[in-house]
């Protein structure tokens, strides 16, 4: 059994141009500097890698700095550390998904998320991509999310924006653990 003991939490971030390497490299460099990884997220966007990761440094952070600095230089990223608060064993497991789809405009992101947030729907992970083509672009959001509300009152709370054309599909995601 693995034991994790009290260690100092950094978020750091990176991004760059993709290409094959970035997570070996990346997560090497964390490791020989005496770091270890918690959460994470990865993700390529528009032809750029993001890393988002929670790294404890047992008070290293400078070794840390110098080590993720000489990676990223390396491989052309930028990269950002900051101290959180936060540990392990601490996830939300989402209850909620909800699916948009709808001709690409500006505000759909910030009117749903904006009606979803009046109802204290709290947003763990959110994705989304234009699909279609120029002249007829298709705006695809994805979010998992937890909710102490029903799925009724959550879809009345985006009605507005489905009888303006915006397709919203709320469902209640089933988990099984164990």
């Amino acid at each position: 059994m693995m034991r994790w003991i009290l260690a100092d939490w950094n978020m750091l971030t990176l991004v760059g141009v993709d290409r094959p390497g970035i997570v070996a490299c990346v997560t090497r460099a964390i490791y020989e500097a005496g770091g270890s990884l918690g959460e994470a997220s990865m993700i390529r966007l528009g032809g750029n890698f993001t890393i988002m990761m929670m790294v404890s440094t047992d008070g290293r952070q400078v070794g840390l700095e110098r080590a993720v600095s000489s990676v990223a230089a390396e491989m052309g990223l930028r990269f950002h550390i900051d101290p959180v608060e936060g540990g392990l064993h601490r996830h939300l497991v989402p209850n909620v998904q909800v699916r948009v789809t709808g001709a690409d405009r500006s505000g759909i992101v910030a009117e749903v998320t904006g009606a979803l947030a009046e109802e204290g729907f709290n947003i763990l992970e959110l994705e989304s991509d234009v699909a279609g083509n120029e002249e007829r672009p298709v705006y695809i959001m994805n979010i998992q999310g937890y909710s102490d509300q029903t799925i009724e009152s959550l879809q009345a709370s985006v009605e507005r924006l489905t009888r303006e054309g915006i397709a919203v599909d709320i469902t209640s995601v089933e988990t099984l653990i164990g």
